[in-house]
């Protein structure tokens, strides 16, 4: 929200008054609304625009605008005046003083009595909408569009930004990014970004100004150098604001640059303007040059505002610091308990984990034992079932086994044997550590499953010889 000083410095800088007791008649006769005032005061004095007077001023001269003073100084102490008649005493102001309040007072009466129309009209469009009677009742739901307020500048902002688009952007992708907002939110802007507002005051009227656009401001080099390293405001002299910000910087030639900052004793620095066409090469020189003559206020800016940034926080942290410790000492007891308790439940879980894990051990071994027990008696048994090796005869199949290991067995059986006698022969073996497993013949594939275990080795092909390996199913 900016406060009384800040506006009456603004007034006197835009409208270049001296006297602030008349600068603050002007606010007050306002309601202490700078634009309304403002818009009042140049439509009173556009009769008299400096545009019509002859000034003088170069492209490399630095200069400020004082709201202390109204006035603007260049560094080397030559003012710049126009040519015409001296600027109006005291005694004219306080003579025109009546006429500008009551300009203001009708003004205000006019936007009290519009604002009664507008909140009445609204009433009733919302009445009548509600019962089902509004014109876009029957518009699936448009009647329910929300208005968005935008303030004359911004509005004003906009429409420059879109009108230069339109005219010098549709060819190219490169130009000024100018923010779509007034001139003091943009030194707002840039104050926040610590960063210099570029200024351009646009005359649609003038020759060299279609040359100016296309070929220095849209210019890969400059636009890009403009986009990295300032805020863009742009405006046209065709408009309120445009119209008061040459008036304020008392631009007298086009194309219209300036680059200016915010200061924080209430000034509005002009470090820089530039009148009349210039190539890219030009402006990029005077705009690199203003950089580095700035750079340091902005890094003293940046610094100072980090330096907030981080006193902030620290001070933050202490505070947080300072309630952790409070927490801290009241906790400290409680954690204790808890980590004893804590630590008395481990010890006790540790405990049962251990004896069960004892127990699973024993019943393990106990288990395996069995087991291999069992697998001794069941390999003795078959290896008992198959009975005493026959010898070479010519009712004798010759069986060869091969295991997934690369192990061969070999082994001599009556062609009257069933297959389940080569299984029962494996199993007592004891070589395979798994009970699912097939006997499989190649040349042809032929697998010797459950299926088969009932024929005899000469029925199932086997005879006299045999060669069968394990595969594992």
């Amino acid at each position: 929200m900016v406060d009384v000083a800040d506006k009456l410095a603004c007034f006197r800088a835009i409208t270049g008054l001296e006297d602030s007791d008349l600068c603050t008649e002007i606010l007050q006769a306002h309601n202490w609304d700078l634009e309304l005032a403002i818009s009042s005061f140049t439509s009173n004095h556009s009769d008299n625009h400096p545009f019509s007077s002859s000034y003088t001023a170069t492209d490399t001269t630095t200069t400020a605008v004082d709201p202390s003073n109204a006035t603007i100084h260049r560094s080397d102490s030559t003012s710049i005046v126009p040519a015409g008649a001296p600027p109006p005493g005291l005694a004219w102001k306080i003579v025109t003083l009546p006429i500008s309040v009551i300009s203001g007072s009708l003004g205000l009466i006019s936007g009290a009595v519009g604002f009664g129309l507008w909140a009445a009209g609204g009433v009733l469009s919302y009445s009548l909408g509600f019962i089902g009677l509004g014109s876009n009742s029957g518009r699936g739901g448009d009647s329910s569009a929300q208005l968005v307020t935008v303030s004359a500048a911004s509005r004003e902002a906009i429409e420059f930004v879109a009108q230069f688009e339109r005219d010098y952007g549709s060819g190219s992708s490169t130009r000024p990014n100018f923010v779509s907002e007034g001139f003091m939110d943009a030194l707002t802007r840039s104050r926040n970004t610590f960063k210099l507002l570029f200024v351009y005051l646009h005359s649609p009227d003038h020759l060299d100004t279609p040359a100016f656009c296309e070929g220095t401001l849209c210019s890969e080099v400059l636009s890009a150098f403009v986009n990295e390293n300032f805020v863009a405001w742009g405006g046209s002299i065709r408009g309120s604001e445009g119209f008061k910000m040459s008036n304020s910087l008392k631009a007298s030639r086009f194309p219209f640059c300036a680059v200016v900052m915010s200061s924080t004793n209430q000034r509005i620095v002009l470090l820089q303007h530039v009148e009349g066409p210039k190539s890219p090469e030009e402006m990029l020189v005077i705009l690199q040059r203003v950089l580095e003559q700035s750079a340091p206020v902005l890094v003293t800016a940046r610094l100072e505002a980090e330096e907030r940034t981080t006193n902030m926080r620290l001070r933050e942290e202490q505070d947080a610091a300072y309630r952790a410790a409070l927490e801290a000492d009241q906790a400290r007891e409680r954690q204790q308990r808890e980590e004893q308790e804590r630590l008395e439940r481990e010890a006790a879980e540790a405990e049962r984990k251990r004896k069960e894990e004892e127990e699973a051990r024993d019943r393990a071994a106990s288990e395996a034992a069995e087991k291999e027990a069992a697998l001794a008696r069941m390999r003795q048994e078959k290896a008992l079932s198959l009975g005493a090796e026959p010898e070479k005869g010519p009712d004798v199949t010759q069986v060869l086994v091969r295991f997934p290991t690369g192990e061969r067995k070999e082994r001599r059986f009556h062609s009257a044997a069933t297959i389940q006698s080569l299984y029962d022969y494996v199993d007592s073996l004891g070589s395979l550590n798994v009970d699912n497993y097939s006997l499989v013949s190649n040349f042809p594939r032929v697998v010797h499953g459950t299926d088969k275990v009932s024929l005899s080795l000469k029925e199932a092909g086997l005879h006299p010889q045999a060669s069968l390996f394990v595969e594992l199913n």
